[in-house]
């Protein structure tokens, strides 16, 4: 018969291996936790023509890239594109820049980014009408678009990923939050105002509706709406928009992602 006391050990080494094997079972997910509250990931999301690309460039300070160095065009990308963002004190961001384009590539990182691995936060990105126009496939030659038209595709576009965040905020317990980034203020450095005006909720404006009709679907609670003004690149000290301004709003573009992800 097993002495009291061999029993007594058998016993307590049957825990701790239990405990040990729960908390190596439960590793992965704490690890996860971990990142994703220090490196939260954002949605990028947008038509086509507005600068997403670039945007995220700036914000994850991609310098070698053509978008930091102002050269060139927007230039659209058919494949969902990543950046991380790394600061000295170990947070950041994982930005997953969504496709504009209407093709298959771009469902399946709609899908990826609200259903399969739900994002922490969207960062909506528009240009008040002055997207770059885009040619339709196997066409040559500039392709023009008035302001009114591009408008109206920015309505078309919010309403294919509105409809996928109200679907991704419902099914989650915590707050989703949704950035408007009103970008290229440098094309309207006169107008800033009246560009945010356009794009907030209780406006009366046609995107201002679309907002609200969004937060009635996923509940006002759940989904905290901003919108700010933010350019990618400025100007020298006498145009509209120096640099020094399109950084200050870029300051206060990140500023406000610190303050949504808890990282200030």
């Amino acid at each position: 018969m097993q002495s009291p006391l061999r029993h007594g050990k058998a016993a307590l080494g049957t825990t701790i291996a239990g405990g040990a094997l729960a908390a190596l079972s439960q590793a992965p997910e704490r690890a996860s936790r971990l990142l994703r509250h220090r490196y939260p990931t954002v949605a990028v999301t947008g038509m086509t023509g507005v600068g997403k690309t670039r945007l995220a460039d700036r914000l994850s300070r991609r310098a070698g890239s053509q978008a930091a160095a102002g050269g060139g065009p927007d230039v659209g990308s058919a494949v969902m594109e990543r950046r991380t963002r790394r600061t000295s004190r170990l947070r950041g961001y994982r930005f997953r820049v969504v496709p504009g384009e209407n093709a298959a590539t771009r469902l399946g990182a709609l899908d990826e980014v609200f259903h399969d691995e739900p994002v922490d936060g969207v960062l909506h990105v528009v240009a008040y009408g002055h997207a770059t126009p885009r040619r339709t496939a196997g066409t040559t030659g500039a392709a023009v678009a008035s302001r009114e038209e591009q408008l109206a595709a920015e309505l078309d576009d919010w309403a294919i990923t509105a409809h996928r965040i109200a679907s991704m905020a419902v099914r989650r317990e915590r707050p989703t939050w949704l950035v408007v980034a009103v970008t290229k203020a440098d094309l309207f450095a006169d107008d800033i105002d009246a560009a945010v005006r356009y794009y907030s909720p209780g406006s009366g404006s046609p995107f201002g509706d679309r907002l609200d009709e969004l937060r009635a679907l996923a509940g006002g609670a759940k989904l905290s709406i901003d919108v700010l003004p933010v350019c990618a690149q400025g100007g020298d000290k006498r145009s509209a928009m120096p640099e020094k301004g399109c950084t200050d709003l870029l300051d206060r573009l990140e500023l406000r992602l610190a303050q949504l992800s808890g990282h200030v």
